[in-house]
């Protein structure tokens, strides 16, 4: 069992493709399944959040951050906002 972190929510804008959110979408609704009205009770946005809080835990975001030359070529989208 992967060892336990302490954890902020931090609400950011991310970009995907639709192809990844048409893909967590289907998957959800598969692991929900309908109701008896065969209506599908789905938080998508809380899905793809925590779709992609595991990815960033599993595969050690910290790390990816700490590394200095993963800042170089980032656009500055909104610069003027940060």
């Amino acid at each position: 069992m992967a060892e336990s972190k302490d954890t902020i929510t931090v609400r950011v804008n991310v970009e995907i493709t639709p192809v990844s959110l048409k893909t967590i979408v289907e998957n959800a609704k598969k692991s929900a399944g309908p109701d008896q009205r065969g209506v599908y009770h789905i938080d998508t946005a809380g899905k793809v959040d925590e779709m992609i809080s595991q990815f960033l835990l599993e595969k050690d975001f910290e790390s990816y951050v700490k590394d200095t030359k993963n800042y170089r070529n980032l656009a500055f989208k909104n610069s003027g906002l940060h």
